[in-house]
């Protein structure tokens, strides 16, 4: 009995992170706001198109590297360089929790990317925007949109 009640206390404090699936739209307005747009010669489409590639808009989006680093988040930002995970060693340049970038809240994520962004190869860092969206048409993806 007393076990049962224990259990049942426990399954009342643990929190589940739902994923949040943003709408490409959504994502176009919160990006807007947040100086996205333009950010480092890059287009609002460059970052709409990126994060579509890298979570399909999914904040809770995790993937784990054969180097035992993982990206984290709707844009995929490596524990290793610029997140802190647990390890030590690791780098974490843009001075946040891995786990921060997982939230429904962007602007951690925002932050860092905008950091990635100015501090490497502008978006060549995502793998997923080379490959899908660089030097295209992007102005389909803020399309139907209101973007202030």
């Amino acid at each position: 009995m007393k076990a049962a009640s224990i259990l049942a206390l426990i399954s009342c404090l643990v929190t589940v992170t739902e994923p949040k699936v943003y709408t490409r739209c959504k994502l176009a307005k919160i990006f807007s706001r947040a100086g996205l747009d333009n950010y480092q010669g890059f287009s609002l489409g460059n970052w709409i198109c990126m994060a579509y590639y890298e979570s399909h808009y999914n904040t809770t989006a995790q993937t784990k590297l054969e180097d035992g680093s993982i990206d984290y988040g709707i844009f995929q930002i490596n524990s290793f360089t610029w997140c802190r995970h647990a390890k030590l060693q690791e780098k974490n340049h843009c001075h946040v929790a891995c786990s921060a970038l997982l939230t429904d809240d962007l602007t951690d994520a925002i932050i860092c990317a905008k950091k990635i962004a100015k501090e490497t190869e502008g978006m060549n860092y995502w793998q997923g925007w080379k490959k899908h969206c660089e030097g295209k048409d992007l102005s389909e993806w803020k399309k139907g949109c209101e973007v202030s």
